[in-house]
């Protein structure tokens, strides 16, 4: 699906994240917290999880993707920003 990221004045991304085996639940729970996460799922294959976020700048997004990674059962991330 296409969709004009542009006109929202949005950051919209894509945050894939590893965590230590058996956590995906409870780490899922936490994530769900941050107001700017707006979806979230448990994924199978090489990221546990994937969540979206949308943000109003990249300084914010900056944030969250530090504070996803300071996380004690969050052991690798890979953040994908919508063009």
């Amino acid at each position: 699906m296409y969709s004009n990221h542009v006109s929202q004045n949005k950051i919209i991304a894509y945050i894939l994240i590893v965590v230590k085996g058996g956590c995906e639940y409870s780490v899922l729970e936490e994530l769900r917290k941050i107001e700017e996460v707006k979806e979230g799922f448990i994924t199978y294959g090489s990221w546990d999880i994937i969540v979206k976020v949308e943000t109003e700048n990249i300084e914010r997004l900056g944030f969250i993707v530090t504070k996803i990674r300071q996380m004690q059962e969050v052991e690798r991330t890979e953040t994908l920003i919508c063009a």
